[in-house]
């Protein structure tokens, strides 16, 4: 280096000087410095670590949690490359369930297994060698903190040593067979399942939808918040959630009629111990000659068969939440006349006397004609009883030390949208004009547009549940709501929710929801490239958007991949509600080093079934884009960041050589 570039190099030392002694702390010397530069330089050559995507699992937990066993099929596709024809197709099967289900399966081996000595010898070393290939893309360091730890040291020497190298043979079989002979079988072998589960996926996108219709959102999120590594991109039924539990009573009744409509009441009362007897003691008073036909549970879609005289009262606490519901987000509606929501207050409109109401100059009759709680000259006032009944559910949920812990994961591990390895991820949409180009939503009078708008909403949202009470925070708790179901909201982007319609209203041209403008324009590959662009992609060649909301009606013939694969839609039916309109239950992603796969599954019989017969989900895998040189960390935006701190850390080693840090023993 000459004299003049020593001394250009020394003042670009001094300038990040401050930084360089914060640096020293961790990396106190040449040595320690020089080997984390080795480490990382030898992590970027790494195969890139598996992406799984989910969307839209809407409640069904025994589906996403057997999804997220078998890795959308990665776990069987790796035991069908490492042991090909030397294994039955049965035993691959078993297997198979074994990594999936171990407690489980382990019980039913032992009761039916004569030698079972034989089969733990046979299975161990198996299970050694799934646990060899899943591993071998990561760092020893990565695997050793990924490792049980009262294994920790014994799955080590089995996974780093070879039972082929003649002098480590004995060494070995001798821990195999000690691990036997010493009644620790069963737990080691669960165990190495779990740790190939969780080595199988690097990381796990959830693209939206978590919440509602399904009866296991609680347990769900009870596993995502003790998974290693996750991101969650907000859905419309995710914020709903969010909005309840930031103390939003329009939000909380949404949450309430959403689970009496598809007969949910697992999640409310044993998921979160929300206390839903007032509600029962009023419904019950007030509809008690009531039929409420048009408010029956959709049964098919429950969590559990109800007797028939639970199903009358929860059709008359799904009513009575139903009415209250219009009658706290008319107040919402009237308050914030920015949201443009005047079409959604219909309580007005109705001819009490008759039985009918008039929209757009055009009356119908309703299909329940019963209102006692509504006094037709103040529609939108709540009753007495309404009122104290809406004050012990909003603290019911802002109480629930379940929900808030929950609430709490999304906020900390979820935002709007994720720019991740070249793919952008939100949930719906981000509103667009006729013209393709970015539409202008005002909030708080001021326009707000593309990655700005998603932006500004991820922060409103953090403001409501995370701010002290002001007029700023009372703002933004309302939005919330309107995120849920508002025309330019980007986590729905629909004319109208047309719940009133719905339930009231016979003529279902009424019911349509019309969509904005982005679900007509996505399918232009143009159009997804300026989506791209606007959220700093600047290499969209190998780009992708990746969405869900909308579900994809496959049995129609409508395809998931659109915009000459720049846009991905994987909502297929997770939920069991969707699946007679999509065909099919549900799509996953998978982005490994070599490919980024779509994967449609058949519909999950049950965890038992997946257990006792060894019956895994049905999925045929479709290749989206093929990489001809595998993708490597140096390749990812994990690897931009380990560039970055090689680059600071080669400006630490100048540092110590030419003297401006001293290093410390």
């Amino acid at each position: 280096m000459t004299t003049t570039h020593s001394s250009i190099h020394k003042l670009n030392i001094e300038n990040d000087l401050r930084y360089l002694q914060l640096l020293s702390r961790l990396f106190p010397t040449i040595a320690s410095a020089s080997t984390e530069i080795i480490n990382l330089e030898a992590i970027l050559n790494l195969p890139k670590g598996t992406e799984h995507f989910l969307t839209d699992i809407h409640g069904e937990y025994e589906a996403f949690q057997h999804v997220l066993k078998n890795a959308s099929g990665s776990i069987k596709r790796k035991v069908n490359e490492i042991f090909g024809n030397t294994l039955r197709e049965s035993e691959k099967k078993e297997l198979c369930t074994l990594i999936y289900y171990p407690e489980e399966k382990l019980q039913l081996v032992k009761g039916k297994e004569d030698d079972i000595d034989d089969w733990y010898l046979t299975t161990l070393n198996q299970l050694v060698r799934v646990c060899q290939n899943v591993s071998s893309k990561y760092t020893r360091s990565k695997v050793r903190k990924s490792l049980p730890a009262d294994f920790s040291y014994i799955i080590q020497e089995l996974l780093h040593e070879s039972s082929d190298d003649p002098n480590k043979q004995a060494y070995i079989t001798k821990i195999v067979s000690t691990i036997i002979s010493i009644n620790r079988a069963d737990d080691f072998i669960i165990a190495m399942c779990n740790l190939i589960q969780r080595l199988t996926i690097d990381s796990l996108h959830i693209v939206g939808d978590i919440y509602d219709r399904g009866p296991g959102a609680h347990i769900i999120m009870d596993t995502l918040c003790n998974y290693h590594n996750f991101d969650i991109q907000w859905g419309n039924h995710d914020l709903l959630w969010m909005g309840a539990a930031s103390g939003n009573n329009s939000c909380i009744a949404n949450v309430i009629r959403i689970c009496m409509r598809y007969g949910n009441l697992t999640t409310l009362e044993e998921g979160y111990g929300i206390n839903l007897l007032p509600l029962a003691t009023f419904a019950m008073d007030v509809y008690a000659n009531d039929p409420c036909t048009m408010f029956a549970a959709k049964q098919r879609f429950a969590d559990k068969s109800y007797p028939e005289k639970t199903l009358r009262l929860i059709a008359q606490m799904h009513k009575a939440i139903t009415i209250i519901q219009f009658k706290l987000e008319a107040n919402i509606i009237k308050r914030r006349p920015e949201f443009g929501m005047d079409d959604r207050l219909l309580l007005d409109k109705i001819d009490y006397t008759n039985g009918t109401i008039t929209i757009d100059g055009n009356t119908y009759d309703l299909l329940d004609k019963a209102f006692p709680t509504i006094d037709p000259n103040d529609p939108y006032k709540l009753t007495e009883e309404e009122n104290e009944l809406i004050e012990k559910l909003h603290k019911s949920f802002i109480n629930s030390e379940k929900l808030q812990k929950h609430i709490r994961c999304l906020f900390t591990f979820g935002s709007m949208y994720l720019v991740c390895n070249n793919n952008l991820l939100f949930h719906a949409s981000v509103p667009l004009n006729e013209d393709g180009t970015f539409k202008d939503v005002t909030i708080n009078n001021k326009k707000y547009s593309g990655k700005h708008l998603l932006d500004k909403v991820d922060q409103l949202v953090r403001n409501a549940y995370f701010d002290e009470d002001t007029s700023e925070t009372s703002f933004a708790k309302d939005y919330i709501w309107y995120l849920w179901c508002g025309p330019d909201s980007p986590s729905f982007d629909k004319t109208k929710m047309a719940t009133f319609e719905r339930y009231f209203i016979a003529d279902k041209g009424l019911h349509k929801e019309w969509k904005g403008k982005y679900y007509e324009l996505r399918d232009k590959e143009e159009t997804c490239i300026n989506i791209l662009r606007e959220f700093g992609i600047t290499d969209v060649e190998h780009a992708h958007i990746i969405n869900g909301h909308v579900p994809v009606k496959t049995i129609k013939g409508e395809q998931p991949i659109k915009a000459n694969g720049k846009m991905l839609v994987i909502d297929g039916g997770f939920s069991k509600a969707y699946q007679p309109e999509t065909g099919i239950a549900g799509y996953t992603l998978v982005f490994h080093s070599r490919a980024l796969q779509l994967v449609q599954h058949e519909p999950f019989e049950s965890r038992q079934k997946a257990i006792e017969e060894g019956l895994d989900i049905k999925s045929n895998t479709f290749l989206v884009e093929f990489n001809s040189q595998r993708m490597m960390v140096k390749d990812t935006d994990k690897g931009k960041e380990l560039i970055t701190q090689i680059n600071d850390l080669k400006k630490l080693l100048s540092a110590y050589r030419l003297g401006l840090i001293k290093e410390k023993n």
